[in-house]
């Protein structure tokens, strides 16, 4: 078993049973992903030297747009896509086994936490985990301490507001407010 496996798992939304040799692949890749976020949040880094340790952690270039803010986490980081011009403000973890798609134009406030996997609820399961993916499509603002659960789509150019809890789909060009998190207002009024 390698990445590649792994990663269709993942990205089928197979779930990884604990022990078995996807989920030992999962945690050496996670221990990569500790390493280079232990560097990047070690000290200051030149933007550039950032969007390098980025690149490291997701395995894929990171455009020259994205600005991120250290300290940031990721306990995976393999499965992160980000698009153009993003901005991630500092303290932010993202558990992206399951998969986290950022699109151009977005911005994410401090804290926030973006999480794809969750644990079984049987306790005799609990070990497995089931990946979803996260979503945040282009030009979406996100609040400070905004907490996004698996399996989330958050529409084109909608805002979350700080401390919102988001547990379905967010429409486009809406804001959406509180735990769980609900649709407050339309940008189109």
């Amino acid at each position: 078993m390698n990445l590649d496996d792994l990663l269709r798992a993942l990205n089928s939304g197979e779930t990884i049973t604990g022990d078995s040799p996807l989920h030992e692949v999962m945690h050496r890749v996670s221990q990569e992903a500790l390493r280079i976020a232990g560097e990047l949040n070690s000290g200051y880094h030149e933007p550039s030297r950032v969007r390098e340790l980025l690149t490291d952690l997701t395995g894929t270039p990171v455009d020259e747009t994205v600005r991120v803010f250290p300290p940031f986490t990721s306990d995976f980081g393999k499965n992160i896509t980000l698009g153009k011009r993003v901005f991630i403000n500092s303290g932010c973890r993202f558990q992206d086994q399951g998969g986290v798609t950022i699109g151009d134009d977005c911005l994410i406030g401090h804290n926030a936490v973006l999480a794809t996997l969750n644990h079984d609820l049987d306790p005799v399961r609990r070990a497995d985990m089931h990946p979803a993916p996260i979503v945040i499509e282009r030009n979406v603002w996100i609040g400070a301490n905004v907490t996004i659960l698996p399996g989330v789509t958050i529409g084109e150019d909608a805002v979350v507001a700080a401390a919102s809890v988001v547990t379905k789909d967010v429409p486009a060009r809406t804001v959406v407010v509180g735990s769980p998190a609900r649709v407050v207002r339309s940008l189109d009024d």
